[in-house]
């Protein structure tokens, strides 16, 4: 058997197609019997509202039925788009050999749920029977998602008997990463092999079946068939199946591919982002020298009058160790010409928010206007922490292409730093992991004026809004009552700056987009009613 992980991009269906005949070839070349391909390897997947284009359906068949000829040697199974003569699409799976399709299988369990619509496209149908089960997947990665697999198939392999193989798809595909991670199950429940995780890979694996003799009637004829190989080769040599990625190391290889597939399918060969001296920045700067090459970052210094020369060394050295163009925009200029301008309207009224944030928007303004001239996609810094709270501006330090570390809490975010400065040469400075985070717009600011630690505020965070906690809920499991409360209204009334944000890689189990999506115009607030303590250890 050859397990093809695969990375296929939505929509290129010529491309996809040369991707199958290529892995195909590889592993007729390394004797396989059988070769399967990620669902839906033919459309990509997500493919979303094409599937309303009767010609991406159309071209999506033809390719199938083009495959089937002209692939020769092992049978293949592939995933593609099917429809019935009623024009109901279906997730499916061709089963192709000796020149043509032999069969053809419908999808039964349809997610509906999270970044999952397929409900909306396709219908559903059943099946039976198997000795040895093939689950062509494209199951969009989150955190422990792998754990969770590892669990679930080997007890399936157990509980019926089967040998159970799992191929699934990798890379990155707008807000979803694909992390590979192919399995192979023997009845017994052992971990026969293992793909890589985050890389495309030809994952082969032998699976010895007993022969066995049935009698089948065709007609008035009984016929007897005995169930032996197809050809003579040598056994794989043996091998064990390798190791997974620590936690840490698995969302940051996330990250990298998540980025660097969106950059590269999307067209652009460089980025361009804001370099303050901050963790976020120098974490994402970081991010895109691993997916794409130092070369190809462009990082810039935008201080203010009220900006602190330990930030701007800061961001200087980080551009030195990673080896990426470094540039200086002053903006104190840019930002007295605009409150000149503003003066008329401002008159009378105390400098606060208005004035701060300005100093964001020209920053963003700044990072747009390389973009446009020199094709660079722009990078946003912000995390899942300061998107769920808030704590960003509408076109300022919001705006941008991709958002690497938008469902990175700001916690995780100093663990992935610290894990990649101890995985070769240590890129960011020490000092940023030490001095108190800031946005820098008003003199002595800090985070923490307007939120809480971050130690306190991400797992209040991960209860709301992952995990749907009430306020009721939370306060019992041990959390202050009014830091709860303040966190739960800021996340509410945030919803229209995240709705305005650009997609960035998921990485939670549940993350802003298509996992949760709440109406901006919204009048319900949470109970306030206060729950009695509940005994227990605080959860973290």
């Amino acid at each position: 058997m050859a397990l093809a992980q695969v990375n296929p991009t939505v929509g290129d269906l010529s491309g996809n197609a040369a991707l199958i005949k290529d892995y195909f070839a590889r592993a007729f070349e390394g004797g396989a019997d059988i070769v399967a391909f990620p669902e839906l390897a033919i459309t990509g997947y997500p493919p979303e509202d094409l599937l309303l284009k009767p010609s991406f359906v159309r071209q999506n068949l033809e390719i199938v039925r083009d495959l089937a000829k002209t692939l020769k040697g092992p049978a293949a199974v592939i995933g593609f788009v099917d429809h019935d003569k009623a024009g109901r699409l279906y997730n499916a799976a061709a089963v192709v050999a000796g020149g043509r399709v032999r069969g053809v299988y419908h999808k039964e369990e349809l997610p509906n749920y999270g970044v999952f619509d397929e409900k909306r496209y396709f219908e559903g149908v059943a099946r039976n029977g198997a000795e040895v089960v093939l689950n062509i997947n494209a199951s969009p990665y989150h955190r422990d998602k792998s754990f969770e697999r590892q669990v679930l198939f080997r007890q399936r392999a157990r509980d019926n008997k089967v040998f159970f193989l799992y191929v699934q798809t990798v890379g990155g595909q707008d807000e979803l990463v694909f992390d590979g991670d192919s399995l192979a199950y023997a009845p017994d429940g052992r971990l026969l092999v293992r793909g890589a995780q985050f890389e495309e890979e030809l994952v082969l694996v032998d699976i010895e079946l007993p022969v066995k003799t049935r009698r089948i009637k065709r007609g008035a004829e009984v016929v007897q068939i005995s169930k032996t190989s197809a050809r003579k080769k040598p056994l794989l040599p043996e091998r064990r199946a390798r190791r997974g990625m620590d936690r840490v190391e698995e969302v940051y290889s996330a990250l990298q591919l998540g980025t660097r597939d969106y950059i590269r399918k999307n067209g652009f060969t460089s980025v361009v982002m804001g370099l303050s001296g901050g963790i976020d920045s120098s974490l994402t700067a970081v991010i895109a020298a691993d997916a794409i090459g130092a070369e190809n970052v462009v990082g810039v210094a935008m201080p203010s009058e009220i900006s602190s020369s330990e930030s701007f060394e800061d961001a200087k050295e980080l551009a030195t160790n990673l080896g990426i163009q470094f540039d200086v925009l002053a903006i104190a200029g840019i930002q007295r010409a605009f409150m000149d301008a503003l003066a008329d309207p401002f008159a009378g009224t105390k400098p606060g928010l208005a004035e701060e944030n300005l100093q964001a928007r020209i920053r963003g303004t700044i990072l747009m206007a390389l973009s446009n001239k020199f094709g660079h996609l722009v990078l946003t810094t912000g995390n899942k922490s300061e998107m769920a709270t808030g704590y960003s501006t509408l076109y300022g330090d919001m705006a941008g292409g991709f958002a690497v570390l938008k469902d990175v809490p700001k916690t995780l975010v100093y663990e992935l730093s610290a894990w990649r400065n101890s995985y070769g040469l240590a890129a960011i400075p020490d000092r940023v992991f030490t001095k108190p985070p800031s946005a820098e717009l008003r003199l002595g600011q800090t985070d923490q004026d307007e939120l809480p630690p971050y130690d306190e505020l991400d797992p209040i965070l991960s209860a709301y809004v992952e995990e749907d906690r009430s306020i009721r809920e939370m306060i019992a499991l041990g959390y202050d009552e009014k830091t709860v409360r303040k966190v739960v209204e800021m996340v509410d009334r945030s919803e229209y700056k995240r709705r305005q944000a650009p997609p960035g890689v998921k990485i939670t189990a549940r993350a802003f987009g298509k996992d949760r999506r709440l109406p901006i115009t919204n009048r319900f607030r949470q109970p306030v009613e206060v729950p009695e303590r509940v005994t227990g250890r605080r959860r973290r």
